[in-house]
């Protein structure tokens, strides 16, 4: 039972994943503001090019 109780204490000190996690919800907060911010400029460019082509 000693060993059993030592395996669970260093699992649950254990850190190492915790970094890889981090760093994966960084990368998806910085996919989805990215995401956001060209669906509003692709919008604005269109409105753009169409405000263009109509006073063509």
């Amino acid at each position: 039972m000693n060993r059993t109780s030592r395996l669970l204490t260093s699992l649950l000190n254990d850190e190492s994943g915790q970094d890889l996690i981090e760093y994966a919800l960084i990368a998806a907060l910085i996919a989805v503001a990215a995401i956001t911010a060209m669906k509003g400029l692709g919008n604005k460019i269109s409105n753009d090019f169409n405000t263009i082509g109509n006073s063509l």
